[in-house]
């Protein structure tokens, strides 16, 4: 991966993306993530391009800061991706997360006790998640999705190319996003104010 260092305008060092393994795919690839690959290794393995990882990022939290805090559902139905949202819950307050599986007709059913009506959908597994992009399309709702390189980007309207699966990118990503809504929030006034490492988003519950 040395040909992805020293780039430049980063939100954070590629050293930082490079340890949270946020850029190792899959031995698979899908039609709708070969833009994202920056290189198949030796073992087969897809490599993701940095420079893509932060540029979606970056659309991504720029939809997310459109919309109140209150209006957003994450849906997180791995662990890691649970674990990590749920830290980023506690922090910010408000923001609606889903764990462990999505119930059909949450978006669609106002009858239904899980009932939900958000201006944005976060989904952390589009595989597992689908139906959750099934029902947001049908509203109208935009998605942003955790997109690794054997996931289909179909009805997602900000992608996020990056390793889903991981406890240390995931907890990357919610690291990140926690910053960007605490600074839109006016909670901090700059980067170097957030100083909660970003180990806290990968311990697991029980571990704490």
């Amino acid at each position: 991966m040395d040909e992805q260092g020293g780039i430049e305008g980063l939100l954070v060092p590629v050293e930082r993306y490079l340890e949270s393994g946020i850029h190792i795919g899959t031995k698979l690839k899908t039609g709708y993530t070969k833009n994202f690959i920056f290189k198949k290794r030796k073992d087969g393995i897809y490599v993701i391009d940095i420079k893509k990882i932060d540029e979606g990022m970056r659309k991504a939290f720029e939809e997310i800061k459109k919309h109140d805090l209150k209006d957003i559902l994450i849906v997180a139905t791995r662990i890691y991706a649970a674990n990590a949202a749920k830290k980023l819950k506690q922090i910010l307050g408000d923001i609606d997360v889903m764990e462990k599986r999505f119930i059909p007709g949450t978006l669609t059913n106002i009858e239904s006790k899980h009932f939900r009506e958000p201006s944005l959908l976060i989904v952390c597994d589009p595989r597992n998640e689908k139906e959750a992009i099934r029902e947001a399309k049908k509203l109208g709702i935009p998605v942003v999705g955790l997109v690794d390189t054997d996931n289909t980007t179909e009805g997602i309207d900000y992608p996020v190319p990056m390793n889903n699966k991981g406890r240390k990118s995931l907890a990357l990503f919610f690291w990140l996003l926690t910053r960007e809504l605490l600074l839109k929030e006016g909670r901090i006034k700059g980067y170097d104010e957030f100083k909660l490492p970003v180990s806290y988003f990968e311990r697991l519950e029980l571990e704490e």
